[in-house]
C-alpha cells in the first residue's frame, strides 16, 4: 500500500488522461483503490430512478481518478509538484514541496 500523500481539500493538477491540464480540489480519497475524486473533473453520467422524495433523471457526477494521474499544485511554484516530507522542530512530520521546499501543512 502506497503512503497517503494527497488529502481532502488539496488542489491538484491532472497530468494524464482526457482531463489533462485541468485543476481542481480533492473532494474525497479512496485509499484502498489509490484513487481520488476531484471537483469538476472526470464527469460521468448516471441514470437515477425516481424515488418517493424526488424525481429521477440523468445525474452528472465526478468519477474517481488514479493518484498517479494527478500532482499537487503548489501555491508558490504555481505548477504540479511532488510531495516530500520533513520533520519539524517540534517532532511532527510535515509535507513539503519537493521543488521550493515550502511547507504545505499549516
Amino acid at each position: 500500500m502506497q503512503e497517503k500523500r494527497l488529502k481532502k481539500g488539496d488542489t491538484v493538477k491532472v497530468i494524464a488522461g482526457k482531463e489533462k491540464g485541468k485543476t481542481g480540489k480533492i473532494m474525497s480519497t479512496i485509499p484502498d483503490k489509490q484513487r481520488v475524486i476531484v471537483e469538476k473533473i472526470n464527469l460521468i453520467k448516471r441514470h437515477k430512478r425516481p424515488d418517493a422524495k424526488g424525481k429521477g433523471g440523468i445525474v452528472e457526477k465526478e468519477g474517481p481518478i488514479h493518484v498517479s494521474n494527478v500532482m499537487y499544485l503548489c501555491d508558490k511554484c504555481g505548477t504540479g509538484v511532488r510531495i516530500g516530507y520533513k520533520i519539524l522542530d517540534d517532532g511532527k512530520k510535515a509535507r513539503v514541496c519537493a521543488k521550493c521546499h515550502e511547507t504545505l501543512d499549516a
